[in-house]
């Protein structure tokens, strides 16, 4: 049996994670700011985090947040390294260094200090999952005209398939920056989002506009998409119908 800590371990990603190490029979750990008895904030670090990796065979390392991600990072790869961890599995976001975007860059950066950490270490890149897209829509959707900024594409994932990817990388060697995961489709964002639309029974006009800025020009480009590796399964449309249903409004 092995025992694996992971951080944002309550998280979209995390909880689905701990769920796939736990069903095979594996010990795992869940670090959070608020879950008992690994209830850390990575960006302070502190005794928690020490008493947190002790003993275990590998971190997957899920946690992120909108500001500290550099500075949690850094805290636990200075633990990880006093616990002797063998295997430190980072997921990460295609397209982090082409698209010049704020949250990217410091995506970037995490890895950095990962690859240069000294630990054994595995980063997995994949595209947007789908229910990061449908909080955007929600938000875009409560006006009556649904503004979007206008030629741009996506590629979204399923959460669960990202999670099992994950969940095997952390029980293997590792193995560096692996093959990215791309979602199924390469759509345009007008697309996706009158298919929410249509899912949730919400009736909007969609008018697209165009925007300026390096970070736009990089997500117009497609810098963010990975078509060459679009390996997950389950379509948006599958992602919508089993979540609205009939149509129902969320």
């Amino acid at each position: 049996m092995t025992t694996i800590l992971v951080t944002g371990g309550t998280g979209t990603l995390g909880r689905l994670v701990v769920e796939r190490l736990r069903a095979d029979g594996h010990e795992v750990r869940v670090l959070s700011r608020h879950t008992q008895p690994y209830a850390v904030d990575l960006r302070e670090g502190g005794p928690g985090l020490d008493a947190a990796v002790a003993g275990v065979d590998a971190i997957v390392h899920c946690a992120t947040s909108p500001r500290g991600d550099e500075e949690a990072a850094a805290h636990l790869i200075a633990a990880a390294r006093r616990a002797g961890v063998g295997h430190l599995v980072y997921i990460s976001i295609v397209g982090i260094d082409r698209v010049p975007f704020g949250y990217y860059e410091t995506k970037l950066a995490v890895e950095k200090l990962i690859g240069e950490s000294g630990l054994g270490w595995t980063v997995l890149r994949t595209t947007q999952f789908h229910d990061l897209l449908v909080r955007v829509f929600q938000v875009l959707a409560k006006p009556p005209v649904v503004l979007l900024p206008a030629g741009l594409r996506d590629q979204p994932i399923e959460v669960a398939e990202v999670a099992d990817r994950l969940a095997e990388l952390a029980l293997g060697a590792p193995a560096g920056r692996v093959a990215d995961m791309g979602g199924p489709e390469v759509r345009s964002f007008e697309s996706l989002t009158r298919a929410y639309l249509k899912a949730t029974g919400r009736r909007r006009a969609v008018l697209s506009v165009p925007l300026a800025g390096r970070a736009y020009r990089g997500f117009r480009s497609g810098g963010h998409l990975t078509p060459e590796r679009a390996v997950g399964k389950r379509t948006f449309e599958k992602y919508l119908a089993a979540r609205f249903g009939g149509g129902r409004r969320s």
